[in-house]
């Protein structure tokens, strides 16, 4: 009966995921389905790419720059009156190129906050994208209340080696895990952060590689590179279900959803055969990067070929909430406060030089927007 009520629900969430029209189109819509047609400016730079968004508890705001492009100086900042300070200190965001990127921030591709107030910190370590710098990769736990570095989890190489590119991170404290995609060749790590032992899993199964025969097109004509060749990103966005018993996560550059049960993950002697085989195909929703639960269990992504934020809810209904092309430029990461806001942060990675011969496309200021659930 288990087995019959999973496949079930599968079949219905792959059903909602091919429904993609906006809420105010479709038939018949529940009276108290929630439109969210606000985005609220709460941060801009005009100077360097952003791609991740935290809030804390408390209200606190944080993001973080990649070491993408030659125009970079710190990696984690604290928006304070509307102002980037470093975060938590200089000292760790004043990495330069040829220095030892052991203690300090070298490429850091994502921020986020957890409910026991901490940040946590991955940094990819892969400036512009490349190999990992003198094995460098890390991620890095601060606590709120006193501002400190409390611990740095580094990887071996069969765990997080050169070729890995970490990308998001999702953290359950009541079990003591982490999780995160690797978006270069496609996996999930596992890490204990009790032990802060790790393991890669699913590195060679379908479901984190980017299917090649999708034509992603987030300015409309498919995204290409300088040497001509269609974008391919892997494993990407990732999320945990409110009672952490499911990881979902898909590849960036198309649009399927996956998910795979945390209790095969935690345990480290699950075989990997076990772990692949227990994958469950969603379907084809939305082509997005960072992806969020709120504590109701419904699944926010941003859609990057339309400009828009959709919702699947507990009944597995699916709805575009909000769509704006001029500010909803490549929808990046998520946070949700504590008073109800969807934070998202907005990278225009699809203007970048990279995909159009040079030319920077990029319209600044990059932005953080926030709406109310």
């Amino acid at each position: 009966m288990k087995i019959l009520i999973v496949a079930a629900a599968a079949v219905l969430l792959m059903a909602a995921c091919q429904n993609t029209r906006p809420a105010n189109e479709q038939k018949k819509r529940p009276a108290n389905t929630l439109y969210l047609p606000k985005l609220e400016e709460v941060f801009a730079d005009s100077t360097y790419q952003l791609t991740g968004v935290a809030i804390s508890a408390n209200g606190r705001l944080f993001t973080n720059y990649p070491y993408w492009l030659d125009t970079h100086n710190y990696s984690v900042i604290e928006v304070v009156n509307g102002k980037p300070v470093p975060y938590p200190d200089r000292e760790w965001n004043s990495f330069k190129k040829g220095e030892n990127g052991q203690n300090k921030f070298v490429c850091v591709q994502s921020v986020v906050t957890d409910n026991k107030g901490y940040l946590w910190v991955v940094d990819a370590a892969g400036i512009g994208l490349s190999a990992v710098y003198q094995k460098s990769n890390k991620v890095i736990k601060i606590n709120l209340a006193n501002n400190k570095i409390e611990r740095v989890y580094r990887f071996p190489d069969n765990v997080a080696g050169a070729d890995v590119y970490l990308n998001d991170i999702r953290i359950d404290n009541k079990d003591g895990f982490a999780y995160m995609t690797s978006s270069s060749g496609g996996g999930i790590v596992i890490l204990n952060l009790n032990t802060g032992a790790s393991r890669f899993v699913l590195g060679n199964h379908p479901s984190v590689k980017s299917d090649t025969a999708y034509r992603f097109s987030p300015t409309g004509t498919e995204l290409v590179k300088g040497d001509g060749k269609a974008i391919k990103v892997n494993s990407d966005g990732i999320a945990l279900t409110p009672d952490n018993k499911w990881l979902y996560y898909k590849p960036l550059t198309d649009n399927r959803l996956f998910r795979v049960s945390t209790a095969l993950l935690r345990n480290f002697n699950t075989p990997q055969k076990e772990i692949a085989d227990s994958v469950k195909d969603l379907g084809h929703c939305v082509t997005t990067d960072g992806m969020i639960f709120d504590k109701s269990g419904n699944l926010y992504l941003g859609d990057l070929e339309k400009s828009s934020i959709v919702k699947i809810t507990p009944d597995l209904k699916m709805h575009t909430i909000v769509t704006d092309k001029a500010k909803l430029r490549w929808p990046d990461s998520y946070s949700i406060s504590r008073d109800g806001y969807l934070y998202i942060s907005t990278s225009q990675i699809q203007y970048m030089p990279w995909f159009h011969k040079g030319e920077d496309k990029i319209q600044r200021p990059f932005k953080i927007y926030r709406i109310k659930l």
